[in-house]
């Protein structure tokens, strides 16, 4: 009571701030320098901070760092230092933790032989069947700026493309160039929400082959994996970004970056492993590390010639 007691007299909540005082020796990641530094290092690239800790303790056979303490230690950076770049370190960019409401209509009625989401196939719903994808658009600040986003289910992989407009028309072709090349049994089934930008998707069946499913009103979490997809992606293409300076290499190492990036849900392998390695038996060459493409620095223009990017870009790849 001597040693913990203030200048009036002992107080008890006073006491309990010496003896945390005394007892703190700072987080393991301001102890240790070198995890510090390997640590961080991978946030930059695009790393989740469960990526981080999965893969440190996949390359380790132990735990070396949990990723709640990732989290913990940019959160006392934000808080200590008022220094709110320590936010690009993390997926989302965000200087708090929680979730973020919204609302709207959604244009059901608009859809010419829609499908509810109860009809899809059970093998597309537990992930393990490849060949079933989901697609929704990436917006951004500036009116007409988007990019589509195609997910397959089972390797979490994304390919990219960058329509001119959100029609209907254009959003259709820009789909059929990027699944065109995919075997057939890789064109199963595809998963949308309810905006007008899908109301063609009918053509896709005729022309793929592959099954139109749409998700029920005001529930874009069912088809949660195109959605965390365009969150991590926010990291390269945050919602100011005017795409009009983004070039076809930058929008190419973006989709290069997010597939090669382990995935907790894969066991630590990355999409591309997941994919290329197994359901396609594709033999994969990388052509080594991403180089790190922010598109506010750029002042090129993307060709018409060059409007979608494969996943695969970069990568050489064929059938065995």
């Amino acid at each position: 009571m001597k040693r913990n007691k203030a200048s009036k007299g002992y107080r008890a909540d006073y006491a309990e701030q010496q003896r945390r005082a005394r007892r703190w020796t700072g987080s393991k990641l301001e102890r240790d320098d070198d995890l510090r530094e390997k640590v961080l290092g991978r946030l930059e690239a695009g790393w989740s901070p469960e990526q981080v800790a999965g893969r440190l303790m996949l390359d380790h056979g132990r735990q070396v760092i949990s990723y709640e303490t990732i989290y913990r230690f940019i959160y006392a950076q934000i808080r200590r230092t008022k220094g709110y770049d320590w936010r690009r370190y993390l997926p989302r960019g965000k200087s708090k933790r929680g979730r973020y409401g919204r609302c709207g209509g959604s244009p059901v009625t608009f859809m010419k032989e829609r499908r509810p989401l109860s009809e899809r196939p059970q093998a597309a719903a537990d992930r393990k069947t490849p060949g079933h994808w989901e697609g929704d658009y990436m917006l951004f600040k500036q009116y007409g700026h988007n990019i589509l986003v195609a997910h397959e289910r089972a390797s979490r992989l994304i390919l990219l493309a960058k329509p001119r407009t959100r029609r209907a028309d254009t959003t259709v072709r820009a789909l059929t160039r990027l699944l065109g090349p995919w075997p057939e049994h890789m064109r199963s089934t595809i998963t949308f929400d309810n905006g007008t930008e899908f109301a063609r998707h009918y053509r896709l069946a005729n022309q793929l082959g592959i099954q139109t499913f749409f998700c029920d009103p005001h529930a874009p979490w069912q088809k949660g994996g195109v959605e965390n997809a365009i969150g991590r992606l926010r990291r390269y293409l945050p919602r100011k970004t005017d795409i009009g300076q983004l070039t076809a290499a930058q929008l190419d190492a973006i989709a290069q970056r997010y597939n090669n990036t382990p995935r907790k849900c894969l066991g630590f392998k990355t999409p591309a492993e997941a994919c290329l390695l197994n359901p396609l038996h594709f033999e994969c060459e990388s052509t080594g590390p991403i180089s790190r493409a922010w598109p506010s620095h750029s002042r090129g223009k993307i060709g018409k010639s060059r409007s979608w990017v494969p996943a695969f870009a970069g990568m050489t790849a064929k059938m065995r």
